[in-house]
Parts: structure tokens; C-alpha cells; sequence
């Protein structure tokens, strides 16, 4: 069981370094573009390698889409295909509007939301340190909103600051996606690579209408080489993501990828001059510790 987890942990671990680098380049490069435009282009390429990534790494002998695969099961993969092409938009959007080094501890405190849906599906109650750190992510939403001044300010901005509840909202979403994902993984007999290509497929066909009254031709053109290679790190990430979730519970594998976080807001502060690199890295670190704390690894 070990093995099987720990490899799941590793790939977590992985995706993690891709994800975050993935968030840095984006707003470096491409925050320019509309959320929906770039979210269809980005998904459009990934597409393409993940067929590549797919077809290197498909497992001998297992089906595309298996002959025991049923309505039911068909219906969960669209689901989960949905919910995340919605988490996406929205997150891309909240990146777009604020600073990588901010949105990031808000928007990656996915695990938070994963534990309440997986407790809802399941007859299990919070410990102690369970309760802890969900106190410590709430913190973590805090420090990341600090400015001098009175004490709930804080918590007023992250209510009324549109690239928070953005990142809060993509964060809970991503949540349910993340959940879905695992439960497609262990209660339906598609291979992990499929589900990926569906996720992709889904999400390019739910963005691409919204996003055409939206290209600027011109635009759009001046960074599709850049797309490119952001498309094909961003692929690389979902298939270990994919992998993580096919080996381990969604309790563990979730918190691992979201510490790209900290990823995100050294290279935000760092080298995209963001600022306020002490405030944000310990919103990072104290939003991984209650996070670590709410699954108990």
C-alpha cells in the first residue's frame, strides 16, 4: 500500500514544481489575454500533448475507453470534465486581476474544500488537528489580506476584493474537480490517461465558444509560440496530477500539488516585483501547514 501511495506522493510532489512554475509564467507572459482566450488555447494545445504524453505512457493491454464503462460512468467523467473546466476560468481570471504572490495561498487552499466533500460522502468527524488547521488556513487568508490598521480589515478585503473571491471560489471548485477526478479514478475502469484527454477535451469544447467574441487575432497570433510551450508544461503537470489521484486518496495527493503556493509566491515576489515577499510566503506556508494538519500526513 505504501508503494502504491508513495508513488502517488513523488508525482504529487512533482506536478506541485510544474504548476508552480506554470502560474509564474502565465502572469508574467500571457495575463494579457482574456481569461476565456487563453483558457481555450491553453487547453486546445494541451490537448495535442497530451496525446503524445498519452500514447508514450498508455499501459499495455487496457482499452481507450472499456467495454464495461457505462452510462453512469460516462456521466461522472463529463461531470468532473465541467466542474473543472469552471475552476479553471475562474482561477485564470483571479490570476489575471491580482498578483501571483496574493491569489496564489488563497486559490490553493483546495485541499480545505476537499476534506468537508469527502467527510460529506463518508461517515467521518474532524479531530482536533483537523480543527486546527482549518484554523490555520482561515489565518492563512488573513496574513495574505494583512495591511496596517484595524484588525478585521483583513477579512473585509478578502470578502470584498474581487481577485479573492475569485481565487476562493476557484479554490472550492478545483476542490469538487479534484474529488470527482479520484472517484472516476477508483469507481469507473478508465485509465488515468483517458480521464486526462476527456478533462482536456471538455474543457477546450465548454471555453472555446465563450472565449471567440473575445480574440483579438493579432493578439492572440504574437503568443501562440509562447502558448505552445506554456500548454505543454501545463500537460506534463495534469498527467502527474492524474497519476497522484489514481495512487493515492484525493486527502493526499491534493494538499502535495497545492504547495505550489510557495513555488508561485517566491517567483511572483521575486521576479515579477510583486513585493511583500515575507507577508505572502507566510501565508503560503502557514495555508501548506493547516492544510497538512486537515488530511494528518
Amino acid at each position: 500500500m505504501w508503494t502504491v501511495i508513495g508513488s502517488g506522493v513523488l508525482t504529487a510532489l512533482g506536478a506541485a514544481i510544474v504548476f508552480g512554475l506554470y502560474l509564474y509564467l502565465y502572469k508574467r507572459s500571457f495575463d494579457m489575454l482574456p481569461a476565456t482566450v487563453f483558457t481555450a488555447a491553453l487547453e486546445t494545445f494541451g490537448f495535442g500533448w497530451y496525446l503524445i504524453i498519452a500514447v508514450v505512457s498508455w499501459p499495455t493491454g487496457v482499452a481507450f475507453v472499456p467495454s464495461e464503462a457505462g452510462i453512469a460512468d460516462f456521466g461522472l467523467l463529463l461531470g468532473t470534465g465541467l466542474v473543472i473546466a469552471a475552476a479553471n476560468l475562474v482561477s485564470v481570471r483571479a490570476f489575471k486581476l491580482g498578483d501571483v504572490s496574493y491569489i496564489a495561498p488563497l486559490n490553493k487552499l483546495v485541499p480545505i474544500f476537499v476534506v468537508p466533500v469527502e467527510l460529506a460522502l463518508l461517515p467521518v468527524s474532524l479531530t482536533g488537528f483537523q480543527l486546527a488547521g482549518i484554523g490555520l488556513a482561515g489565518a492563512a487568508i488573513y496574513v495574505a489580506n494583512y495591511e496596517a490598521g484595524p484588525l478585521l480589515d483583513p477579512v473585509r478585503r478578502a470578502a470584498r476584493y474581487r481577485p479573492a473571491q475569485l481565487a476562493l471560489l476557484g479554490a472550492a471548485l478545483f476542490a469538487v474537480g479534484d474529488v470527482s477526478t479520484r472517484a472516476v479514478l477508483t469507481v469507473t475502469s478508465f485509465p488515468a490517461q483517458t480521464v486526462a484527454l476527456f478533462s482536456f477535451a471538455i474543457v477546450a469544447l465548454v471555453v472555446i465558444p465563450l472565449s471567440i467574441p473575445r480574440v483579438d487575432l493579432e493578439q492572440l497570433n504574437a503568443t501562440i509560440p509562447g502558448l505552445l510551450g506554456l500548454s505543454a508544461l501545463f500537460a506534463v503537470g495534469v498527467h502527474l496530477a492524474t497519476i497522484s489521484f489514481a495512487a493515492a486518496p484525493a486527502s493526499i495527493a491534493s494538499p502535495l500539488i497545492n504547495t505550489q503556493a510557495i513555488l508561485a509566491v517566491l517567483l511572483g515576489s521575486l521576479l515579477l516585483g510583486e513585493g511583500q515577499l515575507g507577508r505572502r510566503l507566510t501565508a503560503a506556508i502557514v495555508a501548506i501547514v493547516g492544510i497538512v494538519l486537515v488530511v494528518g500526513i
